[in-house]
């Protein structure tokens, strides 16, 4: 703390505008946006805020007039746009990237090998192998990888590779051993052993099959996940990431978080959802809201309902149209996901589904409808992902107030094996943005990550363009789809804070909200589409608390600290 506010009164006394401790502080020189709760755009040149933390108003250079007294600083032409937040996403999976073995971008099963036998000789004294990351639509032979490849150079100890979105692990046959699987093992109820054509278990999971494995690996301690949070939270701030749902903790990871709050270790907000209706959701017992100065809030509950797209496990209606015998893996029952719905509910608890396939969502939706007796509910239940979904069931997400959590760049990623999953009629109701918002339904953005990269502008730019990074296809995929810069900023930033009822306090740079905002290099609004992945993090301030300052920014003091 004590070095950011030097660095703020650092960069006052530059101007020789210095003041006394307790002042407010004004940004000026900048070219600002932000967005309000009706969609529209505001335009400012100057933000002010208070000691606590806390805007004070936001203008034309008129307001400096009545401001003499204020810590000024000068923002030499810069941008400034709220805080951005990723509306789902995994922080300690994201910060465990930096110590267990990443195997995303691997372009084939080969690479991945090569991968792991450098991470073994380099890692000699742990107990597992534990990584993520891999995906076999991105190699040159598309399918589930088997245990027999790592047991090539790793064979004496157990070896777990989560692939890329969490919904199918990679085990060696040491792994399969101490999970108990074998050819005779039969598939769990929401999960699928993959086997070859004589019926022998290739060493693939999916989805609940990887508790078979998962339940074997001794969890994470509180250390380790404050170690992971705190290499997140260094990433997230750079990238201008101010707030995270984080979707899906234990009661480790909340008593970690509350922890470092205590500790004013959490410089990022954290908006929790507690997994499971079971065990996690029992010990925390009643919602945490506004902990440790407004920095963590513990206030839903994340169920699942089926698996990925990636992976097949998407529950649909009819069966894939590439593997035909296929029809994804509902989790539960009806019965059984109305009964946690209805337990979550009741206990005060938002609740938030992972649906991705057309009968998930169907699934998820019918729980709500049950839960809330066919109305909204205050409790603003959300469905997350939506990425296949019947466009009979599109206005129902509007009649029953529950907020669409979708992920921009899921669409761009999916989309070179989207269609032959689904056909050509089940894709119009697919990342269908366009038909969500025209029926009223509130969209809140994110990433997903580790999933996706964790980079928000790259959320903006597939928003708008519904384009890879490498901009193709030319005109977008299914471009009728897109957001305009204006949605897209407003559900990065305004309908997340909705969804996580902070609209009074987070989400627009307005009277009386926390001062969350950043600094970049470019002007969202004006630059080309094609820049708008390109855009630069100079500064992130969260509560009036400068806690990331990029040392190519001629703007900044001290990249030390």
């Amino acid at each position: 703390m004590n070095s950011i506010l030097g660095t703020i009164v650092y960069l006052a006394c530059l101007t020789g505008l210095c003041a006394s401790a307790g002042a407010d502080t004004l940004l000026h020189s900048v070219t600002g946006y932000t967005s309000t709760a009706n969609d529209d755009i505001r335009q400012f040149s100057v933000l002010i805020f208070d000691d606590e933390g806390r805007i004070v108003a936001t203008g034309t250079d008129e307001l400096l007039a009545g401001h003499a007294d204020a810590r000024q600083i000068d923002g030499r032409g810069r941008f400034v746009l709220p805080g951005l937040v990723d509306s789902h996403a995994h922080v300690a999976n994201q910060g465990f990237l930096n110590v267990q073995l990443n195997l995303a971008g691997t372009p084939s099963v080969e690479h991945a090998v090569e991968r792991i036998a450098a991470y073994d000789k380099a890692n000699p004294g742990s107990a597992w192998i534990k990584g993520r990351g891999w995906n076999q639509v991105l190699w040159p032979v598309k399918e589930f990888p088997t245990a027999a490849r790592i047991d090539a150079v790793v064979a004496d100890r157990p070896v777990w590779l989560r692939r890329i979105d969490g919904h199918a692990g990679w085990a060696n046959s040491k792994a399969l051993a101490i999970a108990g699987i074998d050819d005779d093992t039969p598939d769990p109820f929401g999960g699928k052993i993959i086997r070859d054509s004589d019926g022998h278990a290739t060493g693939t999971l999916v989805d609940k099959a990887m508790n078979l494995v998962f339940s074997k690996i001794p969890p994470p301690t509180k250390e380790d996940y404050r170690k992971a949070f705190l290499a997140a939270f260094r990433q997230l701030t750079s990238l201008g990431l101010t707030s995270v749902h984080d979707a899906g903790i234990n009661i480790t990871e909340a008593e970690t978080y509350m922890s470092m709050a205590d500790d004013q270790e959490m410089n990022m907000r954290i908006y929790a959802m507690v997994m499971g209706a079971g065990e996690n959701l029992d010990a925390i017992g009643k919602p945490i809201s506004s902990y440790g100065n407004d920095h963590l809030v513990i206030a839903a509950v994340k169920l699942m309902v089926d698996g990925a797209f990636g992976s097949r496990g998407a529950a649909m209606f009819e069966p894939y149209d590439d593997d035909v015998e296929n029809r994804g893996l509902p989790y539960w029952s009806q019965e059984e996901l109305d009964g946690f719905v209805r337990k979550a509910n009741d206990m005060g608890f938002q609740v938030a589904i992972h649906a991705i396939g057309d009968l998930g969502n169907k699934m998820a939706l019918d729980a709500f409808d049950k839960a809330q007796g066919g109305k909204p509910s205050q409790l603003r239940n959300r469905i997350e992902h939506v990425q296949v979904v019947r466009l009979e069931d599109i206005p129902r997400f509007a009649e029953l107030g529950v907020i669409a959590s979708m992920q921009a760049t899921h669409a761009t990623s999916d989309m070179n094996m989207a269609e032959d999953r689904v056909g050509p009629e089940r894709i119009k109701g697919a990342y269908a943005w366009r038909k969500f918002l025209d029926a009223g339904v509130i969209i809140a953005n994110g990433s997903d990550f580790p999933v996706e990269l964790a980079n928000p502008m790259h959320g903006l730019y597939a928003s708008v363009t519904r384009k890879s990074r490498a901009g193709l296809p030319e005109g977008g995929w299914y471009a009728g789809e897109a957001l305009t810069r204006e949605e897209a900023l407003h559900s990065f930033t305004w309908a997340p804070a909705y969804a996580a009822h902070q609209e009074d306090r987070l989400g627009s740079l307005e009277a009386g909200k926390w001062a969350d905002f950043i600094v970049v290099d470019r002007d969202f609004f004006e630059i080309p589409e094609s820049e708008i992945d390109d855009i630069q993090v100079f500064q992130t301030w969260v509560g009036g608390d400068l806690v990331y300052e990029s040392c190519a920014d001629e703007m900044q003091a001290d990249c030390a600290h």
